[in-house]
């Protein structure tokens, strides 16, 4: 059984770690297998949103990162979390959340959801329209 690659990850210094930036990143092309029902896939989208402190992730890294799921029997619980612990172990960042929004299996859909830091809800800037609220942002999702 495959693992997935934590040692793809790369980090970018944060040019400006003393405000208080939110970034957000969808990947669209998450896959992995099931582990009920092997060599069967199983599409997501996964939501980054993060507050960074001295780190950024490398955006090219996360894509290898995530695409070495692409072999792992995982469930959609457990992908998410090991996503959130890979990334905050790498980065340490003030606030990190991850949201896996599993495509339809069997008549049922998935979001999982998983926090990191104690920032509260007023102190995470807020966009007018995240990736998460209009996919149509997302060209692969027209």
């Amino acid at each position: 059984m495959s693992t997935p690659n934590p040692d793809t990850l790369d980090v970018i210094e944060n040019e400006y770690p003393d405000r208080t930036t939110k970034l957000e990143l969808a990947a669209p092309e998450f896959s992995c297998l099931c582990p009920e029902k092997p060599s069967q896939p199983d599409f997501a989208t996964i939501f980054f949103e993060y507050v960074p402190d001295e780190h950024i992730i490398e955006l090219k890294s996360l894509k290898l990162y995530l695409t070495s799921y692409r072999n792992v029997e995982i469930y959609h619980e457990a992908a998410t979390n090991q996503i959130l612990e890979d990334l905050t172990e790498l980065i340490s960042p003030h606030w990190m959340r991850i949201t896996g929004k599993f495509n339809t299996r069997g008549g049922i859909t998935t979001d999982v959801v998983v926090d990191y830091g104690d920032f509260d809800e007023g102190e995470i800037p807020s966009s007018n329209a995240t990736r998460m609220e209009n996919l149509d942002r997302i060209a692969s999702e027209r």
